[in-house]
């Protein structure tokens, strides 16, 4: 509340309405953005179906791959390790993947330069950005813990505690590393190619194609230090459960040091203006 102002001739100012807080205009701003984004996600139907279509056929691929594997000394049956690796397709593909795109596509067209020149913060630029492709995420992953208790007898996750942190640090890790990838992105099309190395290397080394329990000791090892691992740790047995403590640290200690890195990338060399 603000303090009535004395006027020379002794008589007070009329007290005037506080200013919004610095948060809550942030909020609005925010809020106003990410509609404006998600807007743009569902008329761009291509994104969409990569969004919604393609996480589901690669959880089929992943049950069918994981039929031929000998999970016995895993622990996990092939439904829970095909859905909890469903939960790494959608971070890859609805997160990563889309949102390079969603980056590259904003900076080229001018967005981004124009932006900056008003009162929206850079975080604020790149949160808003993120947000719907996150939400859709969030979906997707609840649709997942759904589907795998009516359909495929899983239990809810438990320990939700570790399920929750696990989806938390892949959304901010995934964007952070959309919004570095996008800075080594000429064009919308070459988002295609610069995506593909994290596409591939979580795919088939962090867990979500192939639990690493089934891996060689030494090369699990050094598939445990890949960004996404750590993740899939704390989801998969956030979700099904059996993991001791000290993997638990390890899994959680690779997803933050990957997470800050990526923040670092993004501060250090993201690219608000077109590559030409």
């Amino acid at each position: 509340m603000t303090t009535p102002t004395a006027l020379a001739d002794g008589r007070t100012a009329p007290e005037r309405s506080p200013s919004p807080s610095g948060r809550s205009a942030s909020f609005r701003r925010l809020n106003a953005l990410a509609r404006a984004e998600l807007i743009l996600l569902i008329r761009n139907r291509s994104a969409i179906f990569v969004a919604l279509v393609l996480p589901i056929v690669m959880i089929f691929s992943i049950r069918a791959s994981l039929e031929q594997i000998d999970l016995a000394g895993t622990g996990l049956s092939v439904a829970g390790a095909a859905l909890t690796g469903g939960i790494g397709i959608v971070l890859v593909q609805v997160v990563y993947m889309n949102l390079v795109t969603g980056y590259v596509t904003r900076r080229e067209e001018l967005v981004l330069k124009r932006l900056r020149t008003g009162e929206v913060t850079d975080q604020e630029i790149l949160i808003s950005t993120a947000l719907p492709s996150v939400a859709l995420a969030v979906l997707q992953s609840v649709l997942l813990v759904v589907a795998g208790a009516i359909a495929f007898d899983l239990s809810a996750p438990k320990r939700p505690e570790l399920f929750l942190l696990g989806l938390l640090v892949g959304f901010v890790m995934m964007s952070a590393l959309a919004a570095a990838t996008s800075a080594v992105t000429r064009t919308v099309q070459t988002s295609q190619l610069t995506t593909l190395p994290l596409f591939f290397v979580s795919l088939f080394a962090s867990g979500i194609f192939v639990p690493l329990d089934v891996f060689p000791d030494k090369l699990a090892a050094v598939f445990e230090l890949l960004p996404l691992t750590g993740v899939m740790t704390l989801v998969r047995h956030g979700w099904l459960g059996g993991v001791e403590g000290g993997d638990l640290v390890t899994a959680a200690v690779a997803a933050l040091a990957w997470t800050a890195f990526a923040v670092f990338a993004v501060r250090r060399w993201f690219r608000w203006d077109p590559r030409g």
